[in-house]
């Protein structure tokens, strides 16, 4: 499909070089088509990178609605449960940021966080807002904290130790002594970060009796 097409190269060329940088006549020529499908299928360069944003935000939620089935929480959900549910939507984003799209996805949004433009609202706007205030909730669930903004704070570090894998990838390779980011990499990380996971969740509920 040649509107899929173009978003994949797009993303690449906008990550790689900004929205002022990248080139429609780049895009086009390497998706094999003419400029004037960017044109007649999304307006321009700037609806381009608008669209490029909303494509981004759909893969990467992904991950919710794989683990959530509908994107809601199950009513009446348990302490447990939702700690299960917090390790499964982690577990998917790891699968994500480590996967072979997440580079380009990855520098876009990098570029998006450092100089804001319509595009983040798009990406933010998405489905990562609802996975993150999803998130913020199954804390509260499994720790039964609600005080101030800890569960937010707590989502800010879940999440912080997945982006690093990506956003941080040169000096994860040269720390762990690797050329690539393989699946036997990764599976050592993941299982780190789900015990921290649980080391993090485990501290919270224990500072809630302390403090009982």
């Amino acid at each position: 499909m040649v509107q899929q097409r173009l978003l994949e190269i797009a993303i690449a060329e906008f990550a790689a070089k900004g929205l002022e940088g990248a080139s429609t006549r780049s895009i086009a020529s390497a998706a094999g088509t003419a400029m004037s499908s960017i044109t007649y299928h999304f307006g321009g360069k700037e609806g381009l990178y608008l669209a490029a944003a909303d494509y981004i935000a759909l893969q990467m939620g992904d991950s919710l609605t794989l683990a959530l089935g509908d994107d809601r929480i199950p009513e009446g959900i348990g302490a447990e449960a939702a700690r299960g549910l917090i390790h499964d939507i982690i577990g998917r984003l790891i699968e994500k940021m480590t996967g072979p799209k997440s580079t380009s996805y990855s520098l876009f949004i990098m570029r998006e966080q450092m100089e804001p433009t319509a595009a983040f609202e798009r990406i933010y706007g998405g489905m990562m807002e609802k996975m993150l205030h999803v998130l913020v909730e199954l804390v509260r669930i499994a720790t039964g904290r609600s005080d101030g903004n800890t569960a937010e704070v707590t989502v800010i570090t879940l999440i912080g130790q997945v982006v690093a894998l990506r956003g941080s990838r040169a000096t994860v390779l040269k720390l762990m002594q690797r050329t690539q980011l393989d699946v036997s990499a990764t599976t050592v990380l993941a299982a780190r970060i789900a015990a921290n996971i649980d080391a993090i969740l485990d501290r919270l509920i224990a500072e809630r009796q302390e403090l009982s």
